[in-house]
């Protein structure tokens, strides 16, 4: 079988575990090329995982042997970027989130939608043994009703993270601590509880010199009946693992470092998973890419055989549109409902 090609779009801080699981994934994937407004930068990322470098985005997208464009820019250099792969009839798998807005994020599902191409959204974390477990072990019903959802996400980043320009602003990032770092756990979440039905939070600056928010907590309904709360910070020092603990009538669940613990009302507990860091403290990138080779292995899956990925862009659509919920009921000060007609 032919391998799967593979454009490369930004090599910024994010690249690093893409780059590694491509790398893993060389028997079946293709790197045609990598290509950055920087071309110094491109090559300097490209020579250390040895991938050809592209001088010309044009032409890279249209190379035919590219099956899919991978878009690793920051949320405000997307949209372009996807609109001219969609053209070429190319998949695209972005990295979180879609794009900055919500308008912004359905007009690119909707460009991809209109020509006929698959767009992934990378929430790695699905993909973790101990959240695929807990996955499992709720739809099968054994752990019974879902009453209580509790988010913790206690990470840090030092002042210097926020002193990049265009980092923690709507422009570039599209805001803070929301949607750059709680979305993983908060996509995560909505995976394993289903949608959220309203919120009401509070956002704020808390510890950093930013445009958006480094604090966010919130009340949440879910549409099964459940409660629930998040709380979630990049002013936590030294961080700490993100945390989802859900409370049914049979069993308890602790979600945390990918390990997941059940604690049954009978008196027996499960655990699975191992130990892994996950990127809460001060260096970002401290986790390992076995998570995004995973993604990455189901997204070229899934466009060699015409099926949607684990990861949709419906996905990446209802996660935004519950931030920019929380985001809303802090600044207006009230209760907001989720439409019940998004995904």
């Amino acid at each position: 079988m032919s391998r799967t090609g593979v454009a490369v779009i930004g090599c910024g801080m994010a690249a690093k575990p893409h780059a590694q699981a491509l790398a893993a994934l060389a028997d079946t994937v293709d790197v045609r090329g990598v290509y950055a407004r920087r071309e110094d930068s491109a090559r300097a990322f490209a020579d250390r995982y040895g991938f050809p470098v592209a001088r010309d985005l044009q032409a890279l997208v249209a190379d035919p042997g590219v099956d899919i464009v991978l878009v690793l820019t920051p949320p405000n250099a997307r949209e372009e970027i996807v609109s001219l792969a969609a053209r070429h009839g190319k998949a695209v798998l972005c990295e979180k989130p879609i794009e900055r807005t919500v308008a912004a994020a359905e007009r690119i599902a909707a460009t991809c939608a209109a020509a006929g191409v698959p767009l992934g959204v990378v929430f790695q974390h699905r993909f973790r043994e101990a959240s695929e477990a807990l996955a499992h072990h709720l739809a099968e019903g054994r752990m019974g009703t879902l009453r209580l959802v509790r988010v913790d996400v206690p990470w840090w980043r030092d002042q210097a993270y926020y002193d990049e320009p265009g980092r923690g602003t709507y422009a570039r990032d599209g805001g803070g601590v929301l949607i750059s770092q709680a979305i993983h756990t908060l996509d995560l979440m909505l995976s394993l509880t289903g949608p959220v039905d309203a919120v009401q939070a509070m956002v704020a600056r808390s510890v950093h010199r930013l445009e958006a928010e480094d604090f966010a907590v919130a009340g949440l309904t879910f549409a099964s009946g459940a409660v629930g709360s998040v709380v979630a910070t990049t002013g936590g020092y030294p961080g700490a693992p993100e945390t989802i603990l859900v409370d049914c009538d049979n069993a308890s669940a602790r979600l945390q470092s990918g390990v997941l613990t059940l604690a049954w009302r009978d008196g027996r507990e499960e655990v699975f998973g191992a130990t892994a860091t996950t990127g809460g403290g001060a260096d970002p990138m401290a986790f390992p890419f076995d998570w995004h080779q995973s993604l990455i292995a189901d997204f070229v899956a899934a466009v060699r055989e015409g099926r949607p990925p684990r990861v949709t862009a419906e996905d990446g659509l209802r996660v935004q549109r519950l931030i920019a919920a929380l985001e809303t009921s802090s600044r207006e000060g009230r209760r907001v409902a989720l439409s019940p007609a998004a995904p």
